[in-house]
């Protein structure tokens, strides 16, 4: 027997009044969804349990077989996972986003969590300069893909409070900045970077070509290392994951599943849909069961744009080949 799941991240949603109180889903055209749901079980599971916050790290987990309220430790552990970082037990790790914050009249903002959804190779050379300014004994940035890196915290504070960046897109930042046990660690880190990178090329470069500017760095999603027991122990099933983004990479490394790099796949609108369904496919055929993520309709969920996701259904018309 063979098993695949195909989750489309963030394609949930509200009814829209606007829209006849129609979800974005409902909107768009996706006949080869429809039918696979007029063959199957609907509502039979609930991938965030009761308490904890809905999340792509938290559902997900959920989704792949784990109990969240018994293995979830934070976001940033499962995507240095998917790093190859070997965090001690001791250590914290935090996820990084470049962002472009907003000085107003009132106060600042955060006006692009993921800084225009800066290229890879563009903020690899901004982690580059922060890895030079700050890397020490306790503090260590890692370079990850797009606007998500990671920062390790050497014996570091995990009992602080931390506001993920794409929740509070267009809010002053005031009152969602880190507090708690070791919180001046990272504002110190945070304030500091927002002095240096605005005069890197790259972003001089970026803001030549009305591009947003990863003007500053966020720390969140902090916790300690992941520990999960073998999927294939577990499941008795051998198997491979396929995604453009660390967190999801994170969570089939850390249960034993092959990861499975897809050239083009970037976690956005533009990602390589059919190269993805093809390493699927082409997994299928040597293991049994194949976690196939994709990442863009959560990034227009975040974006808060209506246009990107129903377009992003559009383009998830690939489950055809399945």
């Amino acid at each position: 027997m063979k098993y695949i799941i195909l989750l489309g991240d963030g394609m949930a949603d509200y009814p829209l009044p606007d829209k006849g109180g129609k979800t974005p889903l409902e909107l768009s055209r996706t006949p080869h969804m429809d039918r696979l749901a007029q063959n199957g079980v609907l509502g039979l599971v609930r991938t965030i349990p009761e308490g904890m916050d809905p999340g792509s790290d938290v559902a997900n987990m959920a989704v792949l077989g784990y109990d969240p309220r018994k293995y979830y430790s934070g976001r940033a552990p499962i995507e240095a996972a998917s790093m190859g970082l070997q965090l001690a037990p001791e250590d914290v790790a935090f996820r990084c986003n470049l962002v472009a914050l907003q000085d107003r009249h009132d106060g600042t903002y955060m006006h692009d969590y993921s800084a225009g959804h800066i290229t890879s190779d563009e903020s690899h050379e901004i982690i580059r300069n922060l890895k030079e300014t700050f890397d020490s004994e306790t503090i260590c940035f890692y370079p990850g893909v797009s606007y998500r890196h990671v920062m390790v915290w050497r014996r570091g504070s995990s009992t602080l409070t931390t506001t993920p960046p794409h929740d509070i897109s267009d809010k002053k930042i005031d009152a969602y900045l880190p507090y708690g046990q070791g919180a001046g660690v990272l504002l110190d880190i945070m304030q500091h970077s927002r002095r240096i990178l605005p005069s890197l090329n790259v972003n001089q470069s970026r803001v030549r070509k009305g591009q947003e500017p990863a003007n500053a760095i966020w720390l969140w999603g902090q916790g300690r290392a992941l520990k999960l027991p073998s999927f294939a122990e577990t499941y008795s099933l051998h198997g491979s994951v396929i995604s453009a983004v660390d967190l999801v990479k994170g969570l089939g490394i850390s249960a034993g599943l092959q990861a499975i790099s897809v050239p083009g796949a970037t976690g956005y609108l533009d990602t390589n849909y059919s190269g993805k369904v093809s390493a699927a496919l082409k997994a299928l055929e040597v293991v049994d069961f194949v976690y196939l993520h994709v990442e863009a309709p959560d990034e227009a969920s975040h974006k808060g744009s209506l246009q990107e996701k129903i377009r992003e259904k559009l383009h998830f018309s690939p489950v055809r080949i399945l």
